[in-house]
């Protein structure tokens, strides 16, 4: 097995590493001891290893680690970075309305939500509904998760 050094800035640390060459994002996150960030599919389908790629959503088990060097992720345990206690208003308006069950879907919900109320502010629940599309969960109907983001959207605009 070819081993080479990866690099890759991760929520906002520069972490580093020989890897297989051909060793995806979500694993490669995994062996630097970034364990939110889950597997489900495999294929893109499920959105459970969903992190920001240079502050976009994308599906980790889809990418090279080498493709992404140079760029940023911020993974799930990076979302609450800046915020005063480490936790989003996402992460925790998810909590409070019980948007959380199993936690199969968690990693990748927190991050794309979290991205959501950042980024769209104004969204509708269409558009909520839209932006998590690529987050399967089995437990919650989403109709908690959408809940969770209308309160943290709120949340945000109060501290602004």
């Amino acid at each position: 097995m070819n081993l080479e050094e990866i690099t890759l800035k991760i929520n906002g640390a520069v972490r580093s590493a020989p890897m297989p060459s051909a060793i995806r994002l979500v694993d490669a996150l995994r062996r630097l001891g970034y364990t939110g960030t889950k597997e489900g599919c495999g294929e893109g389908e499920c959105g459970a290893c969903t992190v920001l790629l240079d502050g976009r959503p994308v599906n980790s088990c889809l990418l090279f680690a080498k493709q992404v060097q140079g760029k940023e992720i911020v993974t799930v345990e990076g979302v609450g970075r800046g915020h005063p206690d480490g936790m989003h208003p996402f992460q925790k308006a998810l909590v409070a309305a019980g948007g959380v069950q199993c936690g199969f879907c968690t990693p990748g919900v927190v991050v794309t939500g979290a991205h959501l109320c950042d980024t769209r502010p104004q969204a509708s629940v269409q558009e909520i509904k839209e932006a998590l599309a690529g987050n399967l969960c089995r437990c919650t109907g989403y109709a908690k998760i959408v809940e969770a983001v209308q309160v943290a959207v709120a949340e945000l605009g109060k501290q602004s």
